[in-house]
């Protein structure tokens, strides 16, 4: 006798630590066990900070699987962290441990695992690639960036970006391998869109293969209209390790 299979945003728990970390999980109403599934890990903005597992879903991915869910055929996780932090030390191994587990619960594909974040999520998928840069097929960056700036306190540098280096460079020799597209507002009062322009501008002195995309007009909110575009699913599923 099959057991049948909740799907839609499921709630989980992930302990690392000793410290229990909230995080949620998409799974396609069409979820089948036979076979292997795409895995997104989604890093949410300093606004979704908390421990109630749930804020994370509200914008972003969340929001694009709730206008399109076919678009996005995929196991995506949704790791949360604790107010007052970021996508860094502790609550970056929580998402990479929400990551392992939901990838074995849901029959994940290892060759089809990206990671994508929006603001601090953006900052904190470009570390998460620099530690596990054989984990990910490929990056999808909104907003994000590399340095902090005085307009949120809610992003800093990778630890991994040495001091005494062009970060931009730096990052681009690192994951020139690695698809990646950037996406960001021109008008972006938190983030400055040069951070999205240099490291463009490396990636492709790098020979990587990178897209960019720049919104005219648009401030700090570029991800409603990033993830609203159907090509970058498409591109992104079409990438494979």
């Amino acid at each position: 006798m099959s057991v049948h299979q909740e799907t839609g945003f499921l709630n989980r728990r992930v302990r690392v630590g000793g410290t229990e970390f909230p995080y949620s999980v998409y799974v396609p109403r069409d979820f089948d066990r036979g076979r292997s599934w795409p895995v997104i890990l989604f890093l949410h903005g300093s606004g979704e900070r908390g421990s109630d597992g749930l804020r994370p879903t509200q914008i972003g991915v969340g929001g694009a699987i709730r206008f399109e869910p076919a678009r996005v055929p995929a196991i995506v996780v949704f790791p949360q962290a604790p107010l007052d932090t970021s996508w860094i030390g502790v609550p970056a191994d929580a998402a990479m441990a929400a990551l392992d587990a939901a990838t074995a619960e849901f029959h994940g594909d290892p060759r089809r695992t990206y990671v994508t974040g929006l603001s601090m999520g953006g900052y904190g998928s470009i570390h998460l690639a620099l530690a596990h840069p054989a984990r990910f097929a490929a990056m999808v960056i909104v907003c994000g960036g590399l340095l902090p700036h005085p307009t949120t306190t809610a992003v800093h540098r990778s630890p991994l970006i040495p001091d005494g280096v062009d970060p931009y460079a730096f990052v681009a020799q690192s994951l020139r391998a690695m698809p990646i597209w950037i996406f960001h507002g021109a008008d972006d009062p938190v983030i400055p869109v040069d951070e999205a322009r240099r490291l463009d501008g490396e990636l492709k002195k790098a020979a990587a293969n990178v897209r960019y995309t720049e919104y005219p007009g648009v401030g700090h909110n570029a991800w409603d209209r990033a993830y609203g575009e159907a090509e970058v699913w498409t591109w992104l599923f079409e990438q494979h390790l």
